[in-house]
Parts: structure tokens; C-alpha cells; sequence
């Protein structure tokens, strides 16, 4: 690789160094969330990605060693539901064996429901899983049963996070996105419940990603919001960030019980520091989760052609980002696609 295609030099039109790269492995979700796959639009009418159409995971794994080449370090797996991906663990598996040019392992993740997370926990940690995030939007099962919209118990996901701390897996990271006048109810008991476990519980402000989700600024309620909410109660002391473009906003006990984070997506844009690409499941790549287009990779997969023109398509294609759509919609500026569709967070993941 010549030197001006080197990881440290590969940036953006902003500057911005390519790092982490999210990976949907199936647009399928066995959840019908409202912020995500609601069920009056995606229902039993709705068509998904014929297995053909998904990137294999000896394809998958060809392009994230293509990425890491480039500079990736973080490689997130997600969806849909990753674990609804059949044999997901090897892919994992695959996945692990992975190294940058610096010779250092990538760091790994996943993020899931839960729903099948209690029998698959184990398995993706002897796999070489780094770390696990589990959605979860309530402590109350009649909350959580009605933001999942199929009827799904909380104690089964509950199970799952268990499992998966008993499989090694720490600190694990706990996402509840919420929505006011929703699950804002929720914000105390879910401090509450995983203060002092090592989990780490993430409030993220509920986003306008996709067309569908019936996104209203009214129903955001700002971060500052749940730090005060929980301040009240058990007193925070702010931390710094630990590393450049991440996304949440950290906060400890002040009595050593753990910590907490938000994510400010909508009142306090992140995109200066964004160093996340996206993988859909059928190989096109999107440089913001809020972009209307791909860019399509599985095609030169497909072709025959071989890694060095597949790697010059990433560096063209990063190299000529400008996404910040938050950070514009932040300051009341139009966003460069208004009007078009964007992509569904059931799509290319969160």
C-alpha cells in the first residue's frame, strides 16, 4: 500500500480518520419496535432480503479485512437481530482472526435484543467476542412488552444478560432508548436495577432514522434531562471521553456503584468526531446512519475483483464524505438529501 493510502492518512473531507465499522448481518428482527420496525409497516406482508441477496460471512470477513487495512479498529455486529443470523458464531469466529497493520487484534462487539442471547452467550465468547450491548427499554414488563410489540417477557432477556456475564463478557453495555411519555418512567429503575452489576446502561434520545418510526422532536427527551432525573437520586460526577468519535457521555457514582452514558444524537450532535462506516447486509456501505444512498461493494465482490481495487473504492468512497446531518439538523441548516428516503435502522443497524 503506498504511503498516502496508509490508515493514518486515509480521512474525510472533514478530516475524519476511518475507525470503526458496524456490520448489519440480517435485516430480520423477531421485535416489532416502534422506533425501529413498527408492526403496521412492517408486518407479514413485509419483504425481506432473499438469502442470495446477504453477503456470505467468507465475503463479510473479506471486506472487514479489506477496512481494517484501511484503519479500522472496532467492528460492531449488528442488524436486525445478529443473532437471528444462522450460525452467527462463526462468523465471530472468523472475524476474530483478524489484525490491523499494527499486528493488534480488532476490538469485536455485538449488539442484541437479548431474545436469544441466554443460549448464544457462551458460544460467541469462546467464539472471540469482545464485548456485548443488549437493548433494553424498560424494567417494567408491561412497558417492555408493549415497546417490543410482540409480547416478548423482559425476564427472558434479563436471563440472557446473565448468561452472558457468566460467559465473561464485562462490562456489558445496556442501550434503552428513550422516548417521553413513552418509557421516560423507566430511567430510574433501569439506574436503579443495574447499579452495582458492572453493566454499564446507555439512555440514548430517541432519533429520526428512516421514514417510518413516527419520529417527533416532542417525544425527545434530551439527555441532560436523564442525567438530572438520575442526579436527583444517586449523585453523578462527569468522566472524560476515553477515545476520539465516541458516542456517549460518561457519568459515575459518586458512591463507586458503576457508571452510566448518554448518547445526544438529537441535542447534542457527535458528527465532527464520527468515525463509524456501516455495512448494510447485502454489501452496500453508508457513511451516516441517517444517509439515503449506498455504495455498492458486494458488485466487485461478486465481479472477481481483487482486494487492492476493492480497498482504492473504500479510500474513494470515504475520502469524498461530508455526512453530518445531525449537526446540521442541529443548527436549523437543510440537510444536503431533503425529501429522499432514508435507510431503516432495521436495515443497517444503530
Amino acid at each position: 500500500m503506498d504511503s498516502d493510502a496508509s490508515p493514518s492518512r486515509l480521512t474525510d473531507r472533514l478530516g475524519r480518520p476511518l475507525r470503526d465499522l458496524r456490520i448489519s448481518v440480517t435485516d430480520r428482527c423477531n421485535f416489532r419496535c416502534s422506533y425501529c420496525m413498527p408492526k403496521e409497516v412492517f408486518d407479514s406482508r413485509h419483504v425481506f432480503l432473499a438469502h442470495k441477496e446477504l453477503l456470505s460471512f467468507e465475503e463479510i470477513t473479506r471486506l472487514a479485512r479489506v477496512f481494517v487495512a484501511q484503519g479500522v479498529q472496532k467492528i460492531r455486529l449488528t442488524g436486525g437481530e445478529p443473532l437471528l443470523r444462522k450460525d452467527i458464531e462463526q462468523l465471530v469466529r472468523m472475524l476474530s482472526t483478524l489484525r490491523t497493520p499494527e499486528g493488534r487484534t480488532v476490538d469485536l462487539t455485538l449488539t442484541t435484543n437479548g431474545s436469544l442471547l441466554a443460549r448464544k452467550a457462551l458460544a460467541l465468547r469462546e467464539a472471540g467476542l469482545s464485548r456485548i450491548a443488549v437493548s433494553v427499554d424498560a424494567m417494567d414488563d408491561d412497558i417492555f412488552r408493549r415497546m417490543n410489540d410482540v409480547d416478548f417477557p423482559l425476564a427472558d432477556v434479563l436471563e440472557g444478560i446473565d448468561a452472558a456475564s457468566r460467559a465473561g463478557f464485562a462490562p456489558i453495555k445496556i442501550n434503552m432508548v428513550v422516548k417521553r411519555g413513552t418509557n421516560d418512567s423507566q430511567i430510574l429503575p433501569m439506574a436503579q436495577h443495574f447499579r452495582g452489576s458492572g453493566a454499564i446502561v446507555r439512555f440514548i434520545e430517541f432519533m429520526d432514522v428512516g421514514s417510518t418510526n413516527g419520529w417527533r422532536m416532542d417525544e425527545v427527551l434530551p439527555s441532560a434531562e436523564v442525567i438530572a432525573r438520575i442526579q436527583e437520586r444517586y449523585p453523578l460526577e462527569a468522566l472524560e471521553r476515553t477515545e476520539t468519535g465516541e458516542t456517549a457521555q460518561r457519568w459515575r457514582y459518586r458512591d463507586g456503584a458503576g457508571e452510566v452514558g448518554v448518547i445526544s444524537s438529537v441535542t447534542q450532535a457527535f458528527c465532527r468526531d464520527c468515525t463509524r462506516l456501516r455495512l448494510s447486509t447485502e454489501g452496500k456501505v453508508y457513511l451516516c446512519l441517517f444517509a439515503h444512498q449506498g455504495h455498492d461493494l458486494r458488485t466487485l465482490l461478486r465481479s472477481g475483483c481483487d482486494d487492492e481495487h476493492i480497498a482504492a473504492a473504500v479510500r474513494h468512497i470515504w475520502s469524498g464524505r461530508a455526512d453530518r446531518y445531525s449537526e446540521l439538523r442541529s443548527k436549523g441548516e437543510p440537510d444536503p438529501g431533503s425529501g429522499a428516503r432514508r435507510i431503516e435502522m432495521h436495515y443497517i443497524g444503530g
